[in-house]
C-alpha cells in the first residue's frame, strides 16, 4: 500500500504534523494521547473553504454570487470531501480506537471528510498555501457537474443511523403539473416525526431537497424516543 504521502504527492517536513492529522480522537483517548485531529480538521476547513472560494471567483468572472455560493456548497459538502478521501483511500492510514474502528470507522463518512480536511490543514502548516492548493485544486479541476451534487440523504441517513440505530423512510406526497413539468413533493420521516419536506422535478431531486431540509431541521432539533 503506498503511503498517504505519496497519494497526496507531498512529503512533509514535520511527521507530527502527519500522524496528528491521521488519530482520530477515540484512538488519543484510548491512548491517553493529547494530540488528535480535531483542531487541523478546523484549520483546514478554513484553508479548503477559501482556495475553493477564491479559485471560483477567479475561475467565474462573470457569475453571481449565488452560483459560486451553490457551487461552494456542494465541492466542500461532507460527501464530496468523504468521496474524495475514498479515492486517497485514506480510511487505510487513519489511527482509530479500539471500538471505533470495530464498528466501520475506517468507511464512515463523517471519519473521512474530516479527515480530509485535517490533513490539508497540516499541509498548509507544513508547506504553506501554495503546497496545499497544489492537493486542491487538481481535484476540483477533475470534478464533473454530478459529483458536485451534494448528497445530503448519505449525510442524513449517517446522522440518524448513529444517533437511533435506524434509518429514515421516505414518502411521495404528491406529484403536479403536466408530465413534462412534474413536480414531486416528498417527505422524509422517522417513525411517526416528519424531519422535512422537499419538491423536485423528479424523486431523486425531491429526496434530496427533503433531507437538506431535515439537516437544517435537526441542526437545531432533537428527535426524542416518543417520536419515534
Amino acid at each position: 500500500m503506498p503511503s498517504l504521502e505519496e497519494v497526496i504527492a507531498y512529503k512533509f517536513k514535520d511527521r507530527e504534523l502527519l500522524a496528528e492529522a491521521l488519530t482520530h480522537k477515540s484512538h488519543a483517548t484510548e491512548r491517553g494521547g493529547p494530540r488528535h485531529n480535531e483542531r487541523l480538521e478546523f484549520l483546514g476547513d478554513s484553508v479548503l473553504g477559501m482556495v475553493v472560494a477564491y479559485y471560483l471567483f477567479i475561475k467565474n468572472p462573470s457569475e453571481d454570487e449565488g452560483f459560486l455560493s451553490k457551487t461552494k456548497s456542494a465541492i466542500v459538502s461532507r460527501a464530496n470531501l468523504a468521496r474524495w478521501a475514498e479515492e486517497l483511500g485514506l480510511g487505510q492510514h487513519l489511527y482509530f480506537g479500539a471500538g471505533e474502528h470495530l464498528s466501520g470507522g475506517a468507511k464512515r463518512q463523517s471519519n473521512l471528510a474530516n479527515a480530509l480536511e485535517a490533513v490539508l490543514g497540516a499541509v498548509y502548516l507544513d508547506g504553506g498555501l501554495g503546497e496545499v492548493e497544489k492537493i486542491i485544486i487538481p481535484w476540483m479541476e477533475g470534478q464533473g457537474p454530478d459529483e458536485l451534487d451534494a448528497d445530503y440523504k448519505s449525510s442524513l441517513q449517517e446522522m440518524i443511523q448513529k444517533r437511533h440505530k435506524r434509518p429514515p423512510d421516505y414518502e411521495l406526497m404528491s406529484e403536479a403539473g403536466p408530465e413534462h413539468e412534474k413536480l414531486f413533493t416528498v417527505r422524509v420521516y422517522l417513525g411517526q416525526k416528519t424531519l422535512g419536506l422537499g419538491s423536485g422535478k423528479n424523486k431523486k431531486e425531491a429526496q434530496q431537497a427533503a433531507a437538506r431540509n431535515a439537516l437544517d431541521y435537526l441542526a437545531t432539533h432533537d428527535i426524542s424516543k416518543r417520536d419515534i
